[in-house]
């Protein structure tokens, strides 16, 4: 479906509007709502005589409640907006999904090991990503993203409903692992998809928004969890009750699935463009065979070395990701060993760091036309590291609120100007292998830090104590030294080396800064003459 255009109109006999393009012939007997372009496909009408009367009606919902101009000009095309609601409702039923599961995990796992099982679900959701996530974005290359994207969301819906009724660790794991398999095709297909929708100046915007739809979902997600349980509570437990596990978590999944259903429909309905033909011919319909996979992850890799832009942005992000796992990881006991709060001042930090998250995406979204964005990338990661460093440094909650909502104005700019640099400098064609090592790269990270955290932080406190005594002095005034501060500090100077190895790669490439609005001075990576065949894709 096309949104019909909201401009004025000319008056009959009137010269045209500035900007306007004169009617073709084409245009003024085109069928109504037939877009400006189409081509009658074998594809289309079998996409038109699959839609659902809930996807027309759906339609009708979106017509109805079609955003003001202002909002326009925010999402810049109506199908990004109907993306970004996808998101919104896919990433509240991906947190929702994630208590849900956490709970389980605790519920099912034996006394004595509860920790071990909830750490080994999670792990789950993470390594399958470290060994996969580069052939998957050759498959995503390959495929129509459209129909990756309903596939996987109606495959995590499928798993998802089965949950409830899962009661040993392993199928529990089972299960997490196909739903992280599933994700793994869904996010590079939707990140390759975005500048497909948006226009290039529109990028930082729409990073902004996806950033937002990804992590703002959190509380929302915990307040609909919070109302389930009550649900629950108010349900005797017997009769159908009992056959469809409609507990806490049973309600939280079937929540979850329902969402994905959801997300799976409106992103049907979403007209990505189709194409073009030299891309095709990049491409090279034909078979997937293995050979050719492997060749193209090898490519793949090869590009990310070889554009100075791409390979700071995966360095950057990548490396800090590690020093942010320790954080996340360490949060709650630095609160607990150095603050000597209680659990409500963990949330209070964390909540802060959401609010300055927000600020930082929001400013980053507001001034898009005015940001250096390779300098402004590489500035953020520092700074992030070097407020990390100062706000491990304190020992006062009331100091340290102000210095995390520093650091989240930081990192929030610093991964929203990451994504819009691959964005505007990677083609089309190549860019879910892209995306794809990044997603490797990030996720070995975030089993480095989950890994060595813990272990990292028990390891230096002995040594604080063995060599320091647990404390030094500076200027008379006592510096407590406990692992988890010297570890806090540690992922400060890791964030702090990958801002300064991502701009010593773009100083060491030479190459002009990605400047403000439309970008065109940045270079793109250009796709390899040799290909392996692939299928039609959108």
């Amino acid at each position: 479906m096309c949104w019909p255009r909201r401009g004025r109109r000319a008056r009959p006999g009137s010269a045209p509007l500035a900007g306007s393009r004169p009617a073709s012939e084409a245009d003024r007997h085109r069928p109504p709502g037939r877009c400006a372009g189409a081509t009658p496909s074998l594809g289309a009408v079998d996409e038109e005589a699959l839609r659902s009367s809930a996807g027309l009606r759906l339609d009708d919902a979106f017509e109805a409640a079609r955003p003001s101009g202002r909002l326009e000009r925010i999402f810049g095309t109506w199908d990004f907006f109907r993306l970004w609601i996808a998101q919104v409702v896919s990433a509240t039923g991906d947190w929702l999904g994630l208590f849900a599961t956490i709970a389980l995990a605790d519920q099912i796992a034996p006394e004595g090991s509860k920790s071990t099982a909830i750490a080994l679900v999670l792990a789950t959701r993470v390594a399958p990503g470290f060994f996969l996530a580069t052939a998957v974005g050759v498959i995503v290359d390959r495929l129509d993203r459209k129909r990756v994207m309903v596939t996987c969301d109606l495959g995590r819906a499928a798993v998802l409903v089965s949950l409830p009724f899962v009661d040993t660790l392993v199928g529990l794991i089972i299960a997490s692992t196909l739903l992280e398999l599933l994700t793994m095709m869904w996010q590079p297909a939707k990140e390759a998809t975005v500048p497909n929708l948006v226009p290039r100046d529109k990028l930082t915007s729409a990073n902004s928004l996806n950033v937002a739809a990804a992590y703002g979902m959190f509380p929302v997600a915990a307040g609909v969890a919070a109302l389930l349980a009550k649900a629950a509570e108010a349900v005797s437990d017997e009769g159908w009750v009992t056959t469809f596990r409609l507990n806490e978590e049973g309600l939280a999944f079937y929540v979850d699935a329902l969402s994905f259903l959801v997300t799976a429909l409106i992103i049907w309905r979403i007209a990505i463009p189709a194409r073009t033909r030299d891309e095709r011919r990049a491409t090279k319909r034909g078979s997937l065979d293995l050979g050719g996979a492997i060749r193209e992850l090898r490519e793949g890799w090869r590009l990310v070395g070889k554009n100075p832009i791409v390979r700071s942005v995966n360095v950057g992000l990548a490396t800090a990701v590690m020093g942010a796992g320790m954080v996340f990881l360490l949060g709650a006991r630095f609160v607990d060993e150095v603050i000597v709060g209680r659990e409500a001042d963990f949330h209070a930090v964390l909540f802060s760091l959401g609010v300055g998250m927000a600020i930082g995406v929001g400013s980053a979204s507001a001034l898009q036309n005015r940001i250096n964005r390779t300098r402004g990338f590489t500035s953020a990661l520092i700074g992030a590291g070097v407020v990390l460093l100062a706000a491990a440094s304190v020992d006062r909650l009331s100091l340290m609120i102000p210095l995390v909502v520093m650091l989240g104005m930081l990192a929030g700019p610093s991964y929203v100007l990451g994504f819009t640099l691959l964005h505007e400098n990677v083609s089309n064609e190549i860019r879910g292998r892209v995306f794809s090592a990044l997603l490797v790269l990030v996720r070995l990270c975030v089993l480095i830090a989950l890994a060595v955290g813990g272990v990292l932080a028990d390891l230096l406190d002995n040594l604080s104590e063995r060599w320091w005594d647990g404390f030094i002095t500076v200027l008379g005034a006592r510096v407590e030294l406990p692992g988890v501060r010297l570890t806090m500090w540690l992922a400060g100077v890791i964030i702090v080396v990958a801002g300064g190895l991502a701009s010593w790669s773009l100083r060491a490439g030479a190459v002009p800064a990605a400047g403000p609005a439309d970008g065109s001075d940045a270079p793109e990576v250009e796709e390899p003459a040799a290909e392996t065949s692939a299928g039609p894709e959108q």
